[in-house]
């Protein structure tokens, strides 16, 4: 069973700093790209960030790029996602997840976490 479980969500004021991680067990980590993706209140999915932790290719939505950063710990198969420099429009549900559609991210294909909360605002 694929299990994804994200955690580090919080509430930070703009121009703070969070740091997401995603715990993956029940596939082979290193084989496949990883993504995080959010969604914030009344608004459709939005891919941010993905990996391949195999090779370390990285791939960044342009609203995140420079701000957030994306990481792997492959001997934990555990995912990160820095994000620096937070704006209040980056307040979403942020959900890691695997085989889906960068440009068409849908919860009903593939595999995601439960999504842990971000709340930027001062």
């Amino acid at each position: 069973e694929v299990v994804l479980t994200e955690s580090g969500g919080g509430s930070v004021q703009p121009g703070g700093s969070l740091r997401l991680s995603c715990a993956a067990s029940g596939f082979t980590f290193i084989d496949v790209w990883r993504y995080w993706v959010r969604q914030a209140q009344g608004q459709g999915l939005e891919s941010i960030a993905a990996i391949a932790p195999r090779t370390g290719t990285k791939r960044y939505a342009d609203s995140v790029k420079d701000r957030f950063a994306i990481s792997s710990d492959n001997a934990k198969n555990t995912v990160y996602l820095v994000m620096n420099n937070l704006k209040t429009e980056d307040t979403a549900a942020y959900y890691c997840a695997r085989e889906i559609d960068w440009a068409s991210p849908q919860r009903d294909f593939g595999d995601w976490g439960q999504g842990t909360q971000v709340a930027v605002s001062s």
